[in-house]
């Protein structure tokens, strides 16, 4: 399993895996793939302490680092990250706190020790760019990534001119054309099936009109992959590797709590629902009472981006902390896509990667042996 992409970054197999979890980056880039850091929800000085022990534990394996930096955003203009946390503040309404406070009173959520400790959140540019400054000070580091649309230009410019390349998310095809457009090396098009920020348009209508729209540009497959049959389709229609993120959330090395493993491998794929109740924009996660009270009649909307992500930060870092206390799992924030039907056992990053292969070869052989002699 290989392709020209890979071969260019130099790692052994097209599997791209995208994680918040600092251990996942380094064994799956051990594995033979690649780890890329999901930055948001840390500060700088975090995302600082996660690199150092990337860089202390990756060996000579290279890694990537993701970051979302919406087109769209309120505030945006403001570059002054103070401010700018400032003006998102004064403009969440009282209605919305009270109404997510509630929501982990009812369910029995602990409260946080701190309640002054600070937001990480990263939706915008005044605060995504010093997690990319951290990032390319990095010289093991070889790839940027945008979650939510096209990098600004000085972004761009700056990952060009550092040596490393970037690309960015797509969920609708208009998207991939002004990646390439904008100069990118590379897109990710994500299906509605996976986890997080996605379209509408399934993987296997969305991933050949892409690919065929943004030619020569690498493409890489992402949104409901969870098998290296699906692998195998992907690369086949012209995909240059695949980006997986939720089959690694349930991995052994992942940081998740025991009562949150459970929630993935008690849920089927009809169990996701795509929601703005946690950042503002649609993303998918598992459907659980805080997804459905935002959507009641006569119930508080979600904000825009990044507003919403500030609402609900409470609501995920206290949930996450407590994740097997009271009805914690009724109201948790789990980001996942439709594949974690397919998630019923705990494995090892380095178990997933050989099992991917060996499905894939599989799969593979199932294929020749269609062809006429």
């Amino acid at each position: 399993m290989q392709t020209a992409f890979a071969k260019k970054l130099g790692i052994e197999t097209p599997i791209f895996a995208f994680t918040h979890c600092r251990d996942v980056v380094v064994a799956v880039s051990k594995a033979g793939g690649i780890g890329v850091l999901g930055a948001v929800g840390f500060t700088p000085a975090q995302l600082k302490e996660e690199l150092d022990w990337i860089d202390a534990h990756i060996g000579d394996h290279i890694y990537g680092v993701d970051t979302a930096i919406p087109q769209k955003y309120e505030g945006k203009g403001e570059s002054d990250p103070a401010k700018l946390v400032e003006m998102i503040k004064a403009a969440i309404p009282q209605e919305h706190k009270d109404f997510a406070a509630k929501l982990l009173a009812d369910h029995g959520v602990p409260e946080w020790p701190d309640k002054n400790d600070e937001v990480p959140l990263s939706f915008s540019l005044a605060q995504a760019q010093a997690l990319v400054d951290e990032a390319l000070t990095r010289p093991k580091c070889r790839m940027i990534v945008n979650a939510l649309g096209t990098p600004p230009d000085e972004v761009i410019k700056q990952v060009h001119d550092s040596g490393r390349l970037i690309g960015a998310l797509a969920g609708r095809l208009k998207h991939g054309i002004n990646h390439k457009k904008a100069g990118l090396d590379f897109i990710v098009c994500q299906g509605s099936e996976g986890g997080g920020h996605a379209g509408e348009v399934t993987s296997m209508v969305l991933w050949p009109q892409m690919i065929k729209a943004v030619a020569p540009l690498p493409v890489l497959a992402a949104g409901g992959i969870g098998t290296g049959e699906q692998i195998l389709a992907a690369l086949a229609m012209g995909a240059q590797g695949v980006w997986l993120g939720s089959l690694w959330l349930n991995s052994s090395e992942a940081h998740a709590e025991p009562a949150q493993r459970e929630s993935y491998m008690k849920a089927s794929s009809e169990d996701t629902v795509r929601s703005k109740s946690f950042t503002g924009k649609t993303a998918r996660m598992l459907r659980n009472e805080w997804t459905e009270a935002w959507e009641r009649p006569g119930n508080p909307k979600p904000l825009p981006m990044p507003l919403q992500g500030y609402v609900s930060f409470d609501c995920q870092r206290r949930t996450h902390r407590y994740a097997g206390v009271g009805e914690c799992q009724k109201v948790a924030f789990n980001p996942i896509g439709q594949v974690v039907g397919m998630m019923n056992q705990v494995e090892s990053c380095r178990d997933i990667m050989m099992r991917l292969m060996t499905e894939y070869g599989e799969a593979y052989e199932r294929v020749q042996a269609l062809m006429p002699e």
